[in-house]
């Protein structure tokens, strides 16, 4: 897929899912997963664009935890991009947990 850097960019989401890394002692360690779709693409103004993501990991022993941050630009595979996602999540039951996901490719069924 090449750019073209003088057209705005598509509508377009993503879908991303992923698990949250283990946090707590032996006997609390656990972790979380999430799936959600992206928001609409935000241009960069450099003919890139970033999306928004927000998230509500699944519930473990009573909580659960959030997220709100942007994607990477893209990374152009095969027909299409995905995006590079990491960060932490909100502190709930004294810890948070880390993450690093790569969101799916958009459309993958367009014909």
């Amino acid at each position: 897929m090449s750019k073209n850097y003088s057209c705005p960019v598509e509508l377009h989401l993503h879908e991303v899912q992923g698990s949250v890394q283990n946090t707590g002692s032996d006997c609390n360690a656990h972790s979380h997963r999430f799936a959600t779709v992206s928001c609409e693409p935000i241009a960069t103004g450099n003919g890139d664009h970033v999306h928004q993501v927000t998230f509500r990991t699944d519930t473990y022993n009573g909580h659960y935890h959030e997220f709100t941050g942007r994607t990477t630009g893209e990374f152009e595979v095969c027909e299409g991009h995905v995006h590079y996602l990491e960060g932490r999540t909100s502190e709930q039951a004294g810890h948070r947990h880390c993450f690093k996901c790569i969101t799916h490719i958009e459309d993958p069924t367009e014909d």
